[in-house]
């Protein structure tokens, strides 16, 4: 990271902003159809970010782990209709922040803004990434990409929700895997 990225904060200064809140495995910080007022910063967990298709089923499009924001954040900075649920699929811990508590925060330390503006721009280049395997990759290739970038996230992810991540059915996942772990 350059100089002048580099920001350094006392957690002091910030944590009035915030509520801790700890969550079990499979319970829902955000339900899709609700109004989204929270933003969260993982602790400690693992949190699946998903909708409801047409069909019933439920579609992952993300994960957030330690360390990593996650929310709608198309709902979040004015409160509105959420298209995504997020549920933990793990026992997680976060840091949860109100888009009222954001701003305030960001009048308060303006050097936040910087951070979010790196955290952001990451993620989206993360998701442009994401896209372009989607349509470069063959199923296999993905796969194996996913391996290779995310090792621990196999390992923590149910094999279900990452098939659904993945765009594929758990049994097609799961012929891969004895393919490639085998």
């Amino acid at each position: 990271m350059r100089k002048c990225c580099s920001i350094q904060v006392e957690s002091a200064s910030i944590e009035p902003f915030f509520e801790q809140k700890h969550y079990k495995r499979k319970a829902l910080l955000l339900t899709e159809g609700q109004h989204c007022f929270e933003k969260f910063f993982l602790i400690k967990g693992c949190v699946q970010l998903c909708y409801l298709k047409e069909n019933g089923a439920e579609q992952t499009i993300d994960f957030a782990i330690e360390n990593w924001w996650i929310s709608d954040f198309t709902a979040f900075p004015k409160g509105g209709i959420a298209q995504f649920s997020i549920r933990a699929t793990e026992d997680t811990d976060v840091l949860s922040i109100s888009a009222d508590r954001q701003c305030q925060l960001l009048k308060q330390l303006p050097e936040i803004e910087a951070y979010f503006h790196l955290v952001f721009q990451r993620a989206y280049a993360a998701s442009q990434m994401r896209l372009r395997y989607l349509y470069e990759f063959s199923k296999e290739e993905l796969y194996l990409n996913f391996l290779q970038q995310f090792p621990d996230f196999t390992q923590r992810v149910p094999q279900y929700l990452l098939a659904s991540f993945l765009g594929f059915t758990p049994e097609y996942l799961s012929e891969l895997r004895k393919k490639f772990i085998s």
